[in-house]
């Protein structure tokens, strides 16, 4: 049943019965069950925030059963649209190497031509893609997901945080983002499975390296949810494989919610109740890990350092020397909350904590709003705490 809704007229007439129904059941319901501070998901929560969660479940359990409420951009084309600045990102075949090159072969999967988008920051004079100016700083940002779904596109939800970093950092002028290929299928019939997005990810950073021309140590590597796991796996490819003609990892490493174990959700059950993803067995965010790692098999989720930074899988061999200076933000709410805080203290462990601007001084700076659920930073509803996260990371920013 669930396949037929995804066609028309069924999709458009299931809809109209969704918002009806919303409207004049389940959104008086939500209120009423939010006015009692006992039955929100935080006692210190609002009303509106309480049932801001509830709507945004809903309707993420809305287009599991119907597809996408409207057509998402992909890596195939650069989608046109007002104050869309897209370009294309060359192929790197001849940079997936090593054990890159094997996990490539594993999935059929090659480097081959991506869109990416740059985003200015308002008023800005900045040329598509122009050199950077003395001293520039350029965010590189890959957007979250689970590596099944959302865009780098600037009409993209997930865009958002883009669009607050060059608000709130005075020294980013802009950023640019990779449209890396997203996984679906399981197994062998997995298509675009690990490593096809790390893949896509090196070929927009040395696409800003080789062709635009900034310094790696200019580069502020950003990732939220998934895109945060990317952004992990990108730096220790760098990292592992230098001096073998791929650029220097990059200055820093901004990690918002990042998703750092992928192992089976369903020993993530702390904050179920005030955070927004699925761990249901079968649910969407279990049904991402089996797409990603395709034909690689689920252990490769507790063991590969790649994958799972963040595992405790006593069998993961992992370490983060050489990372670079590293902000890592984590709700306090969310379900993703003792990953990131295993992924801290590795972290530390290797590198110290701080600011890492002076020498001798930690590099790992960690940032935990009480009660800010998954990927606040993306939700501009989410005000006050989104703000505060902004400007503590333009603090951390300005203080290189």
């Amino acid at each position: 049943m669930a396949s037929l809704l995804r066609l028309q007229p069924l999709k458009g007439l299931y809809l109209i019965y969704q918002l009806i129904s919303t409207v004049l059941i389940r959104l008086p319901i939500w209120v009423l069950t939010s006015i009692p501070r006992s039955w929100r998901p935080r006692p210190h929560w609002t009303m509106r925030k309480s049932v801001k969660l509830k709507v945004v479940r809903h309707m993420i359990d809305l287009t599991t059963i119907i597809g996408p409420l409207r057509k998402t951009p992909n890596h195939l084309a650069i989608t046109p649209g007002t104050g869309v600045n897209g370009v294309w990102i060359p192929p790197i075949p001849g940079l997936v190497k090593e054990e890159l090159e094997r996990w490539a072969n594993v999935s059929q999967v090659i480097s081959t031509e991506i869109p990416g988008y740059w985003q200015h920051k308002k008023g800005s004079t900045i040329d598509i893609a122009a050199p950077p100016m003395p001293g520039e700083k350029v965010i590189y940002s890959l957007h979250g997901g689970g590596y099944i779904t959302f865009s780098a596109h600037p009409s993209d939800m997930t865009a958002a945080i883009a669009r607050g970093l060059l608000q709130h950092v005075d020294s980013v002028h802009r950023v640019f983002s990779c449209e890396y290929r997203l996984s679906s299928g399981e197994g062998v019939r997995a298509q675009n499975p690990f490593p096809a997005a790390l893949i896509d990810a090196l070929a927009g950073y040395v696409y800003l390296v080789d062709i635009v021309k900034f310094d790696p140590a200019d580069i502020i590597l950003e990732g939220d949810s998934a895109g945060g796991n990317l952004a992990l796996a990108l730096t220790r490819y760098l990292i592992e494989h230098q001096n073998s003609g791929l650029p220097s990892p990059p200055g820093a490493l901004l990690l918002l919610s990042a998703w750092a174990d992928l192992k089976p959700p369903n020993a993530w059950l702390d904050n179920a109740k005030s955070d927004f993803i699925d761990l249901a067995d079968g649910g969407t965010l279990a049904r991402a890990v089996i797409s990603f790692v395709g034909p690689h098999g689920l252990k490769a989720a507790e063991t590969n350092p790649m994958i799972s930074p963040g595992s405790r899988n006593p069998e993961m061999k992992i370490h983060f020397h050489g990372f670079p200076r590293t902000f890592i933000a984590a709700g306090g709410a969310e379900v993703l909350y003792d990953m990131l805080c295993s992924l801290k203290e590795r972290m530390v462990s290797d590198l110290g904590e701080g600011d890492g601007v002076r020498p001798g001084e930690g590099k790992v700076r960690w940032y935990c709003p009480p009660d800010a659920s998954h990927d606040w930073v993306a939700f501009p509803q989410d005000e006050t705490e989104r703000i505060d996260t902004l400007k503590a990371i333009a603090t951390w920013v300005a203080a290189s």
